[in-house]
């Protein structure tokens, strides 16, 4: 029974007669028992919590309440908690200050306070200072009251066509020493926000001079007179032979041009023109081995000779060009002398190709005015003038309830807006159906008739056709 009973620790005696005995000292319970205390001071003991704090109801059924906060208003809520990198640095502690009256002095700040100036004035330049900010502002919103309606009647009234350069609206890009090239210009606009975009001159000009809306012809009413009607009738009738001619040309330039022959004549001169040369060849080649079996080898270029010029040979090509030169300069002022004596005859050849020039200058210069008022090729396909919508003599009612309409509203201003370089000239494409092969199913056919008896049938079925043309002929 004794020995299930611990027996208390004897504590060891320790000599403290000097200073570093003390250090064997254990003091192990005092420092926990100061532990705890500053733990307490810290956090706080128990008497001074509630009960809520300390202990907790469990098997609750209650459900916690749902958050019916959005997305944007948790942001706002978080947004007012300290930062998590700055926790370390708020004191949780709740130890109280050791020294109670302690003498919290207030830094003034370096300077005017502005703010505390403009909110209560108490001096005479603050009041100043305050009606001079006032009248600032005020200029400032008519300045920039007058800046945006500068914009606002830029806008409205700017021309479209007029190109502008980018580098005056961004200042330093466009200097008068022209340090600063074109390409770094654009590279800088681009960095700055303003990035420069090449479009096609076209777009700061008129690409055609043509009106927006032409007025048809007077002969075109449903009751024209009798003059407009005769004048439109014949503005039709040279076009058609304007195109008749254009066509009888191209056939007597294409078609006129070659003779016609039978099919066998066809093939009989395809065979004789390429079989041109093939008898003619075989004999050659027969001459030509036995040349070369019979002659003796020989290389085909001639042994190279080096032969010098002599001295003499040498002397005499330096005289003849020296006579050339001196026959040449002989020519030259023989040329000049009868010139000084033809100077009017040179005045006026001069003066009439001058007048050549001229006159060409003129033709180019109304070539490129009348190029104005024609339509551009923008696609594959030229613009062509439509058809004129014409009404015959016949078919003149007099009313527009008996009119025969020639023309379509649509199609005019289609065809307008082509013209006006605003829409790429088309044409009506066709699309070619796909040959499909067709075969009967096998619920149509006979009963016992493959695919290849109805295929005899239908051929003994043409050639019988065919047979009782010919008898019909003969």
């Amino acid at each position: 029974m004794t020995a299930l009973i611990d027996a208390p620790i004897k504590k060891k005696r320790i000599s403290k007669k000097n200073k570093s005995a003390w250090r064997k000292t254990d003091i192990q319970d005092v420092e926990q028992f100061l532990e705890d205390q500053r733990l307490e001071e810290r956090v706080g003991t128990f008497k001074d919590k509630a009960d809520d704090e300390l202990f907790v109801v469990e098997g609750s059924t209650a459900k916690p309440a749902l958050s019916l906060l959005s997305i944007k208003q948790k942001r706002k809520m978080n947004a007012l908690k300290p930062m998590r990198s700055l926790q370390a640095l708020e004191n949780t502690s709740k130890v109280e200050d050791p020294i109670v009256k302690r003498n919290h002095v207030k830094q003034k700040k370096n300077g005017r306070n502005i703010e505390e100036e403009v909110r209560n004035p108490t001096k005479g330049r603050h009041r100043q200072a305050n009606a001079d900010r006032g009248r600032y502002y005020e200029k400032l919103d008519e300045r920039l009251a007058e800046k945006e309606g500068r914009k606002l009647v830029n806008k409205t009234a700017k021309n479209l066509w007029v190109e502008e350069d980018f580098r005056d609206q961004i200042p330093g890009l466009k200097d008068e020493k022209g340090w600063v090239s074109r390409d770094l210009a654009v590279h800088i606009a681009g960095n700055v926000g303003r990035k420069v975009v090449k479009v096609h001159s076209s777009l700061h000009h008129n690409t055609t001079k043509a009106k927006k809306f032409e007025a048809p012809h007077p002969g075109m009413s449903y009751n024209p007179s009798l003059k407009a009607h005769q004048e439109l009738l014949q503005q039709v009738v040279e076009h058609e032979e304007g195109v008749i001619k254009k066509e009888q040309h191209l056939k007597r330039v294409t078609t006129s041009m070659f003779s016609k022959v039978t099919p066998e004549e066809r093939d009989k001169r395809r065979l004789i023109e390429m079989s041109e040369g093939i008898q003619e060849n075989e004999g050659e080649e027969e001459a030509e081995d036995d040349e070369k079996a019979s002659a003796a080898y020989h290389t085909v270029n001639a042994p190279v000779e080096n032969k010098k010029k002599s001295k003499q040979a040498r002397n005499k090509e330096l005289k003849q060009k020296e006579l050339q030169r001196q026959h040449e300069l002989k020519k030259a002022l023989k040329k000049q002398t009868a010139d000084l004596i033809r100077i009017k005859s040179i005045r006026a050849e001069i003066k009439e190709e001058a007048e050549d020039l001229n006159e060409l200058k003129k033709r180019r210069k109304l070539k490129a005015e009348r190029k104005k008022f024609e339509p551009k090729r923008l696609g594959r396909h030229k613009y062509e003038e439509p058809d004129v919508d014409v009404n015959m003599p016949e078919d003149l009612a007099g009313n527009l309830r008996n009119v025969k309409t020639e023309s379509n509203l649509l199609t005019d201003r289609f065809k307008l807006l082509q013209k006006r370089n605003i829409l790429p000239t088309t044409v009506a494409v066709s699309r070619k159906r796909s040959k499909v092969k067709r075969y009967p199913r096998n619920s149509h056919k006979e009963p016992g008739v493959s695919f290849q008896d109805l295929r005899d049938q239908r051929r003994a079925a043409a050639a019988a056709a065919k047979a009782n043309k010919d008898t019909i002929k003969i």
